[in-house]
C-alpha cells in the first residue's frame, strides 16, 4: 500500500506538471485527488498546496524572467488577498461534522459540507475542460483585479485557479513567454498566502497525521516528480496541444466530484 501510494502520488504530480504549462488546468486538479486517497480532505488540499508552491518556484526559475510586473501587480495582489479569505473559509468548513451518511454494504459514508463545496467546486472546473465554449471565455484587461480576486478565492479554497487565471490573463496583452512567466508569478503569491493560514490550522495541528501515513515523504517524492514534469513541460510547452486528454481529464474528474460530495474520497 505504502509502495502504490507513493506511485500514484508521484505519477500524477509528474503528469500534470507536464500539463499545468500549456493546458487549462492545473496541478492542483489531479495532484488533490491523489492526495484525498491517503488524507482527510483538508490535509490533502495543505499538501497539495506546498508541492504546488515548490513547483512554481521551480518554475519561476524557468519562466519567471518573462513576467509582466504591472500584470502581477494587478491580478497577482488581489488574487494573494482574497487567497487568504478562500483559505479561511476551507479552514471553517473542515470544522463542521457530517450532516449525512449513507451505507453502501458494511460501509458508511460521511457527507461533509467540505466535501460538497470541493465536490461542487471540482465539478465546475471540470467543466472548464470539457466545454470549449466555457473553457475560452476571455476577460479585458481592465478586469485583471477582479480575476485575480476571483481566482486566489478558489486558490484559496480548493486549490483550483488555473483556468480563471488563464481567463482572465489571456487578453492582458501579454505575449505567450511573458503570459506564462506572469502566470507562475501570481501562482506563487496565492499558494504562499494559503499556506500561511493551513500552516497555522492544519499543520500545527494534525502534523501527526501526515506523518503517520508517510506524509512528509509523498509529499517530497511529489514536489521532486512535479520539477521532473515542469522541466520536460519547458521542452514540450510549443509542441504539444492535449484537446482529448483535457477531455478525459474532465470527464474524471466530474466522477471525482460525485466521489467527494458522497463521501466516498
Amino acid at each position: 500500500m505504502r509502495c502504490m501510494s507513493y506511485v500514484w502520488v508521484c505519477a500524477a504530480a509528474a503528469a500534470t506538471a507536464v500539463l499545468t504549462l500549456f493546458s487549462g488546468f492545473g496541478l492542483g486538479t489531479l495532484l488533490l485527488p491523489a492526495f484525498a486517497f491517503f488524507f482527510p480532505l483538508q490535509i490533502a488540499v495543505a499538501a497539495t498546496a506546498v508541492v504546488h508552491l515548490a513547483n512554481n518556484l521551480f518554475k519561476v526559475a524557468l519562466l519567471g524572467r518573462w513576467a509582466h510586473g504591472d500584470v502581477v501587480l494587478r491580478f497577482g495582489l488581489p488574487a494573494a488577498a482574497m487567497s487568504f479569505v478562500g483559505a479561511f473559509l476551507l479552514t471553517r468548513l473542515a470544522t463542521r461534522p457530517a450532516f449525512a451518511s449513507w451505507s453502501w454494504g458494511t460501509h458508511t459514508f460521511p457527507v461533509t459540507p467540505l466535501g460538497i463545496v470541493l465536490g461542487g467546486l471540482i465539478a465546475v472546473f471540470a467543466v472548464f475542460e470539457l466545454s470549449p465554449r466555457v473553457a475560452k471565455l476571455e476577460f479585458g484587461k481592465r478586469w485583471l483585479p477582479l480575476g485575480g480576486a476571483i481566482s486566489g478565492f478558489f486558490g484559496g479554497l480548493s486549490g483550483h485557479q488555473g483556468a480563471l487565471r488563464a481567463a482572465f490573463l489571456v487578453r492582458s496583452g501579454l505575449d505567450r513567454d511573458a503570459f506564462l512567466g506572469t502566470s507562475v508569478i501570481c501562482a506563487v503569491l496565492v499558494d504562499v498566502a494559503r499556506l500561511i493560514v493551513y500552516g497555522a490550522t492544519f499543520y500545527r495541528g494534525r502534523w501527526d497525521l501526515v506523518a503517520a501515513h508517510d506524509g512528509r515523504g509523498l509529499v517530497l517524492a511529489a514536489t521532486l516528480s512535479a520539477f521532473a514534469g515542469s522541466w520536460i513541460g519547458a521542452r514540450l510547452v510549443r509542441k504539444v496541444t492535449l484537446p482529448v486528454l483535457q477531455r478525459c481529464v474532465g470527464v474524471g474528474l466530474l466522477l471525482l466530484s460525485v466521489a467527494i460530495a458522497g463521501g466516498l474520497v
